[in-house]
């Protein structure tokens, strides 16, 4: 049994919805309707890449500045000369894994605190 009145009551429903979804919609004068609550939000940035760039750039210090503070600078070294003498791809690992400046500076700091 098909109840006409249904029928049109949901078709109202769902066109109503897809208007509110669409942002349109109805506000009375004098009330804080969506409108004002949207002209107050800041406009959304555009996310670029240099933030994931330098977050990624961070990990990897961290990563190598805790191995080393952990294992040494001597055998850290060591390491790296063996992955000096490996392949090409090792090649490259061992030029991302040297210790820099902040390294080891990054470790110095990790040093203190589980020494």
């Amino acid at each position: 049994m098909v109840d006409r009145n249904l029928q049109n009551f949901y078709g109202r429903l769902g066109r109503i919805e897809r208007i509110h979804n669409a942002g349109g919609g109805f506000e009375a004068d004098g009330t804080l309707g969506m409108s004002y609550y949207k002209a107050r939000q800041r406009p959304l940035r555009r996310a670029g890449i240099l933030a994931p760039l330098v977050l990624v750039a961070m990990t990897i210090v961290v990563i190598k500045a805790s191995v080393l503070a952990s294992i040494g600078p001597e055998r850290y070294e060591d390491r790296i000369a063996a992955l000096r003498a490996g392949a090409t791809v090792e090649h490259v690992g061992a030029y991302v894994l040297q210790a820099d400046p902040l390294t080891v500076a990054v470790a110095a700091q990790i040093r203190k605190v589980i020494y």
